[in-house]
């Protein structure tokens, strides 16, 4: 397998993570599999030093227009995305339809939409700018919801660290599963954080309630999802009438109990799926829904496919991405220094 060629484009005020998260990542591929993963390159526009949005200094391998068409071009995003440079997006115009893939990483997107590259393609960017990023350019479709989107050859990532998430599931595309998870567990992040996942969990997407009953009733929801969590329930332990308690948890969370109530659920039955052994059925009354029926037309509202689907997909010993095999994982791993 020839080695893949990874451009990453530099600009100044560029988000450092968005940098290195994906680099990190490919080098960690490389180091895998030498001469058969990711030769990495940088580039800004002159080839002269950039200063990130946190006061770093990176030093870019030479100018863009020096670089050659690469088979994955990484576009990252920070402050300076929000101050576009012409001849930026005129050089991303030219050259960004001929790599191999493209990639944008949080508000890189925004430099792809000017470009025009994003016109009539679905995409995802750090969900401060979603509503901009459609408003701006109506011709682009704008889903604020996943933390990466794939639509062919491109691929967009939500804020920051799902650079990282995106990167490992190009690498588990090209190079296999234990390759991806090897270098996911070196760095120490998830592995199969599904570009549909939320760009929040239940509880980051929800505001935390004010109140301290309120609080504590968010709290016991995330500790016991296979609890009795009617709102009946929930307002007898905050000590509030039905009526009292539901207007004001959805006036301080943004969300009605109900709907926090199922986004805990999923979340809680998507980590089982994930993360043991246990049948479907017996999941399914670990988070409260009684009968597989019950969470199979809750996933399929919230994930857009069955828990079946999505257990083959991310569960233990998942299909997705071919394993390089055991002699290729082991050598993998002695060359990360990281044990079976």
């Amino acid at each position: 397998m020839p080695q893949r060629t990874v451009l990453v484009v530099l600009y100044d005020a560029v988000q450092s993570l968005d940098v290195t998260g994906p680099v990190e990542v490919f080098a960690g591929a490389e180091q895998a599999h030498p001469g058969d993963g990711y030769a990495i390159r940088t580039a800004s526009l002159d080839g002269a030093p950039v200063r990130t949005s946190s006061g770093l200094t990176l030093v870019p391998d030479g100018r863009l227009a020096d670089e050659p068409d690469p088979d994955v071009l990484i576009v990252p995003g920070g402050e300076g995305s929000r101050r576009i440079d012409p001849r930026l997006t005129d050089w991303l115009r030219d050259r960004g339809p001929r790599a191999g893939r493209l990639v944008s990483v949080c508000t890189g997107a925004l430099l792809l939409a000017e470009a025009g590259l994003l016109d009539g393609r679905r995409v995802t960017s750090h969900w401060v700018v979603c509503e901009q990023l459609a408003r701006a350019y109506p011709a682009v479709e704008v889903d604020p919801d996943p933390i990466y989107v794939r639509d062919g050859n491109l691929a967009t990532s939500a804020g920051v660290t799902a650079g990282i998430d995106l990167a490992l599931a190009l690498v588990e595309e090209d190079l296999g599963r234990d390759t991806a998870q090897l270098i996911a567990r070196h760095l120490v992040v998830y592995l199969r954080r599904p570009g549909n996942q939320a760009q929040f969990s239940a509880q980051l997407a929800a505001q935390t309630a004010q109140r301290e009953p309120l609080r504590e009733v968010q709290q016991w929801i995330s500790e016991h999802p296979d609890a009795d969590l009617t709102v009946e329930a929930l307002a007898a332990r905050a000590r509030l009438s039905p009526r009292h308690f539901a207007r004001a948890f959805q006036a301080e969370t943004g969300v009605t109990p109900g709907r926090y109530v199922e986004r805990v659920r999923v979340e809680h039955a998507r980590r089982l799926l994930e993360d043991s052994a246990d049948g479907v059925a017996q999941i399914s009354r670990a988070c409260g829904y009684g009968t597989p029926e019950a969470l199979r037309r809750a996933f399929v509202k919230t994930l857009g496919q069955s828990p079946v689907e999505y257990r083959r997909r991310f569960g233990p010993g998942a299909e997705a991405g071919a394993s390089a095999g055991p002699a290729a994982a082991a050598g993998a791993r002695a060359a990360l220094g990281v044990r079976a």
